[in-house]
């Protein structure tokens, strides 16, 4: 399943691609500071190995292209957003994405530009020394981790919603927090050694020379050079707040007032339905069914500017007829006001702040998977109710890890199974979690199997369904004591699917909406339909008779088999 990594827009993938090239340099390159803890003609050989890549008109290429490209990409995300509300994580890469460049246009400026200008040696050694002692060491090292951890996340929010990924994680983390700590150790280390260098007037003499270092003109030069690549970049800065507060200035001249009764006033976008309008301005508008026009809990009442109001569609008005909705009212979901407005909201938080939002509940097309050991009842008759609950939690303890890696949540267990939701953004996201979540728990079983195995004990047996559809996410049960959890058809339809392992004798069957979410339509053969009690059409899936082998039973039909 790794071409789902490369799914989404031309921009998305340019900017990982542009990513990528970038963290590779940058790796490479602590790695070569790091070298200092080992002797200078280490770090010197580890640099002229760099720069064969580098210094060639393929390599520049790829990594100014690479550096001015990723650059250009987020500036133009930035001129572009319809909001600057974001969560903190993303906030923070951002952050970090446009204070790099300030640094590293210096750093270019004295290496790179310096030697092709000048013909200055630029060692390690010699950007060590040009700024030990003086702050310039301290604004180099802080960029050294600016750039770690920017591209470490950029990693992990491409990379988080695969197994492998979720399974290194631990390994990873240690090497992304052990990588700019050597760095920085080869950085002091080489330091105080050419500082002691550069204490002694004749081998100063002899290192001045070998680095052919810059005169007094030279470096008013690069100064200036550094001052004035910064300054383009604040100019290309600025550039983007005047786009961003034009295109901000110009959406606001299109909008419109609404206000709320017992609540705030409003001005938002022309265009946009009242509900989204809600959500832009954080107001609270219960919408269980997501804005389909299905529920009618977004309903309004208007209390003034109806008149001037678009007339309801059918589907509206039989929705409204179908509730004996008062007069003037409207569903939020389906109106797009473009003079103002007064409403009501028909369906207000009431009660304790606790069951304010979930408690309304939230329709959302996710993935669940529904899972059930087989043989359970014949395998525990006879134990001791402490052997029974000790073996149900080791069994959740080997495979519940996978489910939670790939981004699910148990939403409750059920003596010897559990029902799992994975709330993700979109469908295509929840879909892909799903199955990776699927394969995670195959290969978690076989692990606990062969443990058990080793301890003479019968291996366990399990039928999995993963199945996506609409599904209503909230609170049920009394105040202060009401779980979280997601009720409707969906989740039936996953009971039911589950049943059918047992007859075919399979670990798994994938449903097709959670295949055509994922984008995998184009898998192999063996799409079969299955009548399951209570639902109207037959539901079509894949049978999967060994979890764990999900991602080769999934594969393409016409791509080349590659061995795992």
């Amino acid at each position: 399943m790794a071409n789902v990594l490369w799914q989404g827009s031309w921009l998305v993938r340019t900017r990982i691609v542009s990513g990528l090239i970038l963290f590779t340099h940058a790796l490479f390159h602590f790695l070569n500071i790091g070298m200092g803890l080992v002797s200078v003609e280490a770090m010197d050989a580890f640099q002229a190995g760099r720069q064969v890549v580098t210094r060639n008109l393929v390599g520049s290429t790829l990594l100014y292209g690479g550096f001015l490209t990723h650059i250009g990409i987020a500036l133009y995300d930035l001129a572009t957003r319809r909001t600057l509300r974001m969560t903190w994580s993303q906030a923070l890469q951002v952050i970090l994405g446009l204070l790099i460049p300030l640094q590293l246009l210096s750093h270019l400026t004295f290496t790179r530009f310096a030697h092709e200008v000048f013909d200055v040696n630029d060692k390690m050694s010699y950007l060590i020394v040009l700024m030990w002692n003086n702050p310039s060491v301290w604004y180099q090292s802080l960029l050294l981790l600016l750039v770690w951890v920017h591209g470490c996340m950029g990693l992990h929010f491409w990379l988080r919603l695969t197994r492998w990924w979720n399974r290194a994680l631990p390994i990873l983390t240690g090497i992304a927090v052990l990588i700019p700590a050597f760095a920085f150790a080869g950085l002091l280390t080489e330091g105080r050694n050419i500082w002691a260098v550069f204490g002694d007037p004749e081998l100063r003499e002899m290192a001045i020379e070998y680095f052919n270092w810059p005169n007094e003109g030279a470096f008013q030069q690069l100064f200036g050079v550094k001052t004035f690549a910064q300054n383009i970049f604040w100019a290309l800065l600025a550039l983007t707040a005047v786009v961003y507060l034009v295109r901000k200035l110009r959406r606001k001249r299109r909008s419109v007032r609404v206000s709320y009764v017992d609540g705030p006033q409003i001005t938002s976008e022309r265009g946009m339905t009242l509900l989204e309008m809600s959500k832009a301005n954080n107001i609270p508008h219960t919408a269980l069914c997501g804005g389909k026009g299905r529920c009618t809990t977004c309903r309004v009442v208007i209390e003034a500017g109806a008149d001037l109001l678009h007339p309801p569609s059918e589907a509206e008005e039989r929705s409204l007829r179908a509730v004996g909705a008062a007069p003037n009212t409207r569903l939020a979901c389906q109106i797009r006001p473009i003079t103002p407005l007064t409403v009501y909201r028909v369906f207000q938080s009431q009660g304790a702040r606790s069951r304010a939002h979930a408690s309304q509940g939230q329709e959302r097309q996710l993935a669940i998977l529904f899972l059930d050991m087989r043989g359970f009842t014949a395998r525990t008759a006879g134990q001791l109710p402490y052997d029974v609950v000790f073996f149900l939690n080791r069994f959740f303890d080997a495979i519940v890890p996978a489910i939670s890696g790939a981004g699910g949540t148990v939403d409750k267990y059920l003596g010897d199974g559990l029902l799992a939701v994975f709330d993700t953004p979109s469908p295509t996201e929840s879909a892909r979690a799903g199955l990776l979540a699927a394969e995670g728990v195959g290969a978690a079983l076989e692990a606990f199997n062969k443990t058990l195995t080793e301890h003479h004990d019968r291996p366990v047996h399990i039928g999995m369904a993963l199945h996506l559809g609409n599904v209503v996410l909230g609170e049920i049960g009394a105040a202060e004591s009401a779980p979280r959890t997601i009720i409707g058809d969906a989740v039936n339809v996953a009971s039911r699917l589950e049943r059918e392992t047992k007859e075919l004798e399979v670990e798994l069957i994938v449903s097709e909406p959670v295949l055509t979410a994922a984008g995998l339509t184009n898998a192999g053969a063996g799409m079969r339909p299955f009548v399951l009690r209570g639902v109207s059409d037959p539901l079509a899936g894949i049978p999967i008779p060994q979890a764990s082998k999900l991602s080769d039973r999934l594969k393409p039909a016409d791509a080349p088999s590659q061995s795992r």
